[in-house]
């Protein structure tokens, strides 16, 4: 069965201070979408679909066929602005696009296949792939939709100085999805890890399963996807809020449109979110490369 990428790369790196996403980490020059993308290949992904900005284009271009153009196929989607429902209006203050599930609509007509989603300047493991076209594969037919979640530890993501915000993933005994909360300003605490709830302050223990946005999907969410954005407008904040995976997959949850599967592979996780993750970030992916885990440059 043939099993799709889609990596969102559109993200304006504010915090980072530039395309964070083009950023050179591995020993080898490799950024870490390509670690991404050499795990998803080794697990049966044939194809990735990057969702970036139509400034991006020529950049981004240039930067694939140099790195990995050969490496795996690949196509780009444009997340835009104007892309909203029809009748809707774009406010006239909203500047930037409306967040991680507009962006995956973005890439509809480009994907055919089960499919993940995932943050291009992230590293999940090459389990979690596995893990993933495993779960793609099996439940494929499924109705009403089996989706799936990469669940990763909350210790392992939460850095010293705290202040990250994480989608607390609950499950049934089964393994399935009950509800996913956002948790804002996480920080360690003396019985774990601290931070505020949809309902008030939340204490988690460290191996709390969270959602890195990593994602398994079918063509079906598009509809799904579809729907929520015109509630979305009805009903939210189009001018200041966000269009998130997480909202909508509570939603359809509530709704039993859908399963998901939240998967625990043991995977590690590390991300660049501000210029001082690089240096331990580049240190972790030299010492998998001296652990035989990767080669030092991936497509040679």
């Amino acid at each position: 069965m043939d099993l799709q990428l889609v990596i969102l790369a559109a993200g304006l790196g504010s915090r980072y201070g530039g395309m964070k996403q083009l950023e050179a980490v591995g020993p080898g020059g490799a950024t870490l979408m390509e670690y991404s993308l050499y795990d998803a290949r080794r697990a049966g992904f044939g194809e990735a679909i990057f969702v970036i900005r139509s400034d991006m284009e020529e950049a981004f271009a240039e930067f694939a066929n140099a790195r990995f153009g050969t490496g795996i196929p690949w196509r780009t989607a444009i997340q835009r602005l104007e892309d909203v429902p029809t009748g809707v209006l774009v406010p006239p203050d909203r500047k930037k696009p409306w967040g991680t599930a507009h962006a995956v609509l973005a890439a509809a007509d480009r994907v055919h296949a089960p499919f993940a989603v995932l943050n291009a300047d992230d590293f999940y493991d090459a389990p979690s792939f596995s893990a993933l076209a495993g779960h793609l594969r099996e439940h494929a037919g499924d109705q009403p939709p089996s989706y799936a979640v990469v669940g990763f530890r909350l210790g392992d993501t939460v850095p010293e100085a705290g202040g990250v915000n994480r989608g607390w993933c609950r499950a049934d005994s089964n393994g399935w999805l009950e509800s996913v909360e956002e948790v804002i300003r996480i920080g360690p605490a003396p019985d774990g890890y601290a931070g505020s709830g949809e309902s008030g302050p939340v204490v988690l223990p460290a191996d709390a399963l969270v959602s890195m946005n990593l994602w398994g999907f079918t063509p079906a969410v598009f509809d799904m996807l579809r729907r929520g954005f015109a509630q979305f407008f009805r009903s939210g904040d189009p001018v200041r809020g966000e269009y998130l995976i997480p909202t909508v997959i509570r939603a359809a949850l509530e709704r039993q449109e859908c399963r998901v599967r939240v998967l625990d592979p043991g995977s590690r996780w590390f991300g660049v979110t501000h210029p001082a993750d690089r240096p331990a970030v580049a240190a972790a992916l030299q010492q998998l490369v001296r652990d035989g885990r990767y080669p030092e440059r991936l497509w040679e």
